[in-house]
């Protein structure tokens, strides 16, 4: 029997269910506070432009690089005062992603919405502090876990009390240093009652192909985002970068602006031509 879900929002105006199609976007990691301020705005815009509002997005550590001298990022104290800055100066809501249970309260503090690490989507105390936040919680699928898997994860958020929970669709591990996308998972997932958003740029991903880093393919971003979208998808997660040549993570898949532009454009026509047929997308229907 489906289940179907509520609608809840992650920030103002955002939100999931009720035609709802959250944009979640920005770069892999800080790289400086004045450079993410500057690159939130212009971001900002671009979504506009696309008939979208977004929640920005960049973490202030990248726990799980491929190499010791990979960049990780400023750290939390750092990483939350760049973020705050970005609020201040855009008024954009926030998402972050949280490593330990002692990041939960803090990352809280300055962000609409807490983000779980694929490679962590099982811990239970992670969870369990992040749901006790109060604020929504999206949580990355695991690359080596099945749909229905996740709905462990989201009950440990939901036994809380916080029901502002979703997971994020990012491929699943095929073979070494490969990833493909189940489009089945949406379907699967919605059935019991639970939004997905799609991440089009993770699931590029080729990990750790290139030994010391990892690798990947930011030519079927456009896609693999309009296959997600019409498989039911209920908003989408991105990594977006001024110049993905210098960026300090994932220069491999974040995507530069006008493939952003792109991406958002198909991701929202094939939206609006949904609702023109009055077919529904919300969770569960």
């Amino acid at each position: 029997m489906t289940v179907t879900a509520a609608p809840f929002e992650i920030a103002t105006g955002i939100g999931f269910g009720d035609g709802g199609f959250p944009v979640i976007a920005g770069p892999c990691v800080i790289e400086g506070e004045r450079w993410l301020v500057e690159w939130a705005g212009a971001l900002r815009q671009l979504a506009r432009e696309c008939g979208t509002e977004i929640v920005f997005k960049s973490s202030f550590d990248k726990a799980n690089r491929s190499s010791l001298g990979s960049f990780r990022g400023p750290g939390l104290e750092q990483g939350l005062a760049a973020l705050a800055a970005v609020k201040q100066a855009h008024g954009l809501p926030l998402l972050t992603d949280v490593h330990e249970p002692s990041q939960c309260a803090a990352a809280a503090e300055v962000c609409d919405v807490l983000q779980i690490p694929a490679f962590l989507c099982r811990q239970t105390d992670l969870l369990l502090a992040a749901g006790e936040t109060g604020r929504p919680v999206m949580i990355k699928k695991g690359q080596f876990v099945a749909p229905s898997d996740m709905l462990r994860a989201v009950d440990k958020v939901r036994s809380t009390g916080n029901e502002r929970v979703a997971v994020t669709e990012r491929g699943v591990s095929f073979g070494y240093h490969n990833l493909v996308v189940d489009m089945r998972s949406f379907s699967l997932l919605h059935e019991e009652g639970v939004f997905v958003l799609y991440d089009v740029t993770h699931s590029l991903q080729l990990p750790g192909a290139l030994g010391h880093q990892t690798g990947g393919d930011r030519r079927f971003a456009r896609a693999l985002a309009r296959g997600a979208v019409a498989a039911g998808a209920d908003g989408l997660y991105l990594e977006t970068h001024p110049d993905p040549s210098a960026a300090r993570c994932d220069d491999a898949t974040q995507l530069p602006p006008e493939t952003t532009r792109q991406v958002l454009a198909d991701a929202l026509a094939l939206r609006r031509l949904f609702a023109a047929e009055g077919r529904p997308v919300e969770a569960g229907r």
